[in-house]
C-alpha cells in the first residue's frame, strides 16, 4: 500500500516507517519542514510538507495514498504557541480524517493513548477520546484505533519514557524523589511491538473496527521501573525519597508553571494514576514478539548517556 504517515518524524513515527518499508509499503510522510530527516529515505519514500492543525495545508496531500496512519500527539501543551491537546489531538485528527475521505482513502489507523476517557484524569485523555470517536464515526471502510501505554526503545535523541527518566531523575540524583509511595503500577511495551501491529493491521481483518490497548504483558511499580533504570546505567540502586501526594501535587504545579521540574502537572496526574490495561487481544492479534522492560533490554539508556557525555 502507498500510505499516509503522519508524526514520521516522531519516535513510534520512525519505527513505524522503518516497518512500513520492511514489508514491502510504501510511504508519503507528513512534515513540517522539507529538511527534516526520516528513519527512512529513498525513492520509496516521499516528503509532503504541512500541519495537522492547518487544514489548508493538507489539501491534495493525500491523493493516491491507499491508507492513514495517523500518529500526532502532544504530551504537553504549549499554549503559548497555540498547542494545546484541542488543537493538536482533536482538531488535527478531524483535519486529517477530512483530508482523507476527500481523497477517496477508506483505511485509516490511529494512535491514541491507555486512559483515553471522557472522564478521564486529565486533559490530555479527554481529547484523545474526542479524537477516538472521530475515527469511530467516519466511516472509513478498514479502521483500527490503538492505545499505547508507556512505549520504550532506543529514541536517539528524541524524547522516550525511560530516557527522560535517566536524563533527568536517575543519573542526577544520589537520592530518588517518588511521588507518594510509588506502588502505582506502569506497563510498559516495546516500540517495535507497537510498530509491527500497526503495520500489520493495515490489512489484518481481526483489527478492522477494534481499539486496542497496547501494553506489555507485565505490569511493574513505578519504583521497579526506577530500579531498572538505574541498573541499565549501571549505577547500583539507590534510596528513595517518597513525597506525600498533598504536598507534591501543588509543588508540581508551581515549578513546571516556571520550568523548574521536567514534567507537567498532567504528566503527573497520569502518572500517580498508573497506566495498565488488559492487552490479551494484542498479543492474540498481532505477531509480535514481547520484549520484557528489563535491565539488558534497557540497555540503549547507557549508550545515549556515553554520547550526551
Amino acid at each position: 500500500m502507498h500510505v499516509f504517515l503522519t508524526g514520521a518524524t516522531g519516535f513510534i513515527g520512525g519505527y513505524i516507517l522503518r516497518e512500513l518499508r520492511r514489508r514491502g509499503h510504501t510511504a508519503r510522510c507528513l512534515v513540517h519542514n522539507p529538511d527534516n530527516r526520516l528513519a527512512e529515505e529513498g525513492p520509496a519514500v516521499e516528503k509532503v510538507v504541512g500541519d495537522v492543525t492547518e487544514a489548508a495545508s493538507l489539501e491534495g496531500t493525500l491523493d493516491g495514498c491507499d491508507a492513514v496512519i495517523h500518529l500526532v500527539g502532544i504530551i504537553e501543551e504549549k499554549p503559548a504557541e497555540d498547542v494545546t491537546f484541542e488543537a493538536v489531538h482533536v482538531e488535527g485528527t478531524i483535519h486529517v480524517v477530512r483530508a482523507a475521505k476527500e481523497a477517496g482513502v477508506d483505511r485509516f489507523l490511529h494512535m491514541s493513548a491507555n486512559g483515553a476517557a471522557p472522564d478521564g484524569v486529565s486533559p490530555y485523555h479527554t481529547t484523545k477520546w474526542r479524537a477516538e470517536q472521530y475515527v469511530k464515526d467516519a466511516g472509513f471502510a478498514h479502521w483500527t484505533i490503538f492505545r499505547p501505554s508507556i512505549v520504550f526503545g532506543d529514541a536517539g535523541d528524541r524524547p522516550e519514557f525511560a530516557s527522560r527518566l535517566a536524563r533527568t531523575l536517575v543519573a542526577l540524583f544520589p537520592i530518588l524523589p517518588v511521588f507518594g509511595d510509588g506502588t502505582y503500577q506502569l506497563q510498559p511495551v516495546a516500540v517495535e511491538e507497537v510498530a509491527a501491529a500497526f503495520v500489520q493491521a493495515l490489512d489484518r481483518e481481526a483489527a478492522n473496527g477494534r481499539i486496542f490497548c497496547a501494553a506489555g504483558r507485565e505490569s511493574l511499580a513505578y519504583t521497579t521501573v526506577l530500579n531498572y533504570i538505574t541498573q541499565a546505567l549501571g549505577q547500583p540502586l539507590k534510596p528513595k525519597l517518597f513525597l506525600p501526594l498533598w504536598f507534591a501535587r501543588p509543588f508540581v504545579q508551581l515549578l513546571s508553571r516556571l520550568g523548574l521540574v521536567p514534567i507537567s502537572i498532567d504528566q503527573f496526574d497520569m502518572l500517580v494514576a498508573g497506566n495498565v490495561c488488559d492487552a490479551a487481544a494484542f498479543y492474540e492479534t498481532f505477531d509480535v514478539e514481547y520484549t520484557p522492560f528489563l535491565p539488558e533490554n534497557l540497555a540503549y539508556l547507557r549508550k545515549q548517556r556515553s554520547v550526551a557525555a
